[in-house]
């Protein structure tokens, strides 16, 4: 990293998975793995986000958080960031306006959860996001339909590519999008911290958090 950014070359394609990541856990590692794999990125970027616009409650401290996930997702191909931290930037919009000027020729694709396709909607500016960057959706147990369903998937359906051209996707012009279906265990961040489990877990999931 240079002055706390990622290093990027011309060409490369990086995700972007943003949140509060508040605490991050096993299901984090894994969506971040399966994105690697099936959409051909040659990097994943956590952003860890200063705070949730669209939630009353504040996450625990970003030192915090920070240590906390890079203890967790260890891979040579991820880098955990406080990048809209660094950026100035409060909404998801804003701040791939501002890597996509600081970083001229990274292909970016933006990264989340079929639980987020449903609200998506209510994004700040979430049309630009869609017209700016590939968008690569992870299907999360009991989520798939009802993202499929979401405001934004109608409003975009003619721009879906099928799953099985999902490893195109950061190749393809916006708007494109894709859902793909991954196992993945019905963990949550919100339910971890009311079961209090971050020690339990996050020593269970440093175990499986093997490099591939």
């Amino acid at each position: 990293m240079r002055q706390g950014f990622p290093v990027a070359m011309r060409g490369m394609t990086v995700g972007l998975l943003g949140g509060s990541f508040d605490p991050a856990h096993a299901g984090h590692v894994h969506i971040t793995r399966e994105a690697l794999r099936r959409f051909g990125l040659d990097r994943v970027w956590w952003l860890v986000s200063p705070g949730n616009p669209l939630k009353p409650r504040q996450p625990a401290p970003m030192a915090e958080r920070l240590a906390r996930a890079r203890a967790l997702m260890r891979h040579p191909r991820v880098v955990i960031t406080d990048l809209e931290a660094r950026l100035g930037t409060r909404y998801t919009a804003a701040a791939i306006r501002a890597l996509q000027a600081r970083y001229p020729g990274v292909r970016f694709v933006w990264l989340m959860g079929a639980d987020n396709l449903v609200q998506f909607h209510r994004w700040d500016r979430w049309q630009d996001i869609m017209d700016r960057v590939p968008v690569g959706v992870l299907a999360r147990p009991g989520w798939a339909i009802r993202g499929m369903l979401a405001p934004a998937a109608r409003f975009y359906g003619p721009e879906r590519i099928p799953a099985g051209r999902a490893h195109d996707l950061g190749h393809l012009p916006s708007p494109v999008w894709t859902l793909v279906n991954i196992p993945l265990s019905d963990l949550s961040s919100s339910a971890i911290r009311a079961r209090g489990e971050w020690g339990e877990l996050s020593i269970w999931a440093r175990s499986k958090a093997h490099v591939a």
